[in-house]
């Protein structure tokens, strides 16, 4: 089995685009394509793979029901995966521990470590907010690469 260390490898070759696959009712499986990173979990301190979403994403619905999810990057022939259990933390994804100020600066974290940047801070959390972003954390309890 990989570990971060080659995840974040696939990253800085590739990009921060990776696809997120979560698991509906019936079984089947339910993709899309978010930015993501690595980072720590704000509570436990413990490594993760994270992106966010807005409020009525399909995969937030999804991810509440069952909180599994795995994500993979690309990079060229090269692909690293993540994959475990996921924690959902956000304006409408309370999670213990995490008050609104900790959660603006977790989705500020989360978009840096997405690979995103932005001139005004204020702005972006207002907008995170009108949104109603989660963090999606998924610990690393699989983690494979190519």
């Amino acid at each position: 089995m990989a570990d971060l260390r080659e995840v974040q490898s696939v990253i800085d070759r590739g990009g921060h685009r990776a696809v997120v696959s979560a698991v509906r009712a019936d079984g089947s499986v339910h993709s899309s394509v978010v930015a993501a990173g690595l980072t720590r979990h704000p509570v436990t301190g413990e490594p993760a793979a994270a992106f966010t979403s807005a409020a009525g994403a399909l995969k937030l619905r999804l991810l509440r029901e069952r909180p599994q999810a795995a994500l993979v990057f690309q990079a060229g022939p090269h692909w690293a995966s993540v994959a475990g259990a996921a924690d959902l933390i956000g304006y409408d994804d309370p999670y213990e521990g995490v008050d609104t100020a900790h959660l603006r600066a977790l989705l500020r974290e989360v978009f840096s470590a997405a690979g995103g940047e932005h001139e005004d801070w204020e702005a972006y959390g207002r907008a995170m907010e009108e949104q109603r972003r989660s963090a999606v954390l998924i610990a690393p309890e699989r983690v494979f690469a190519m």
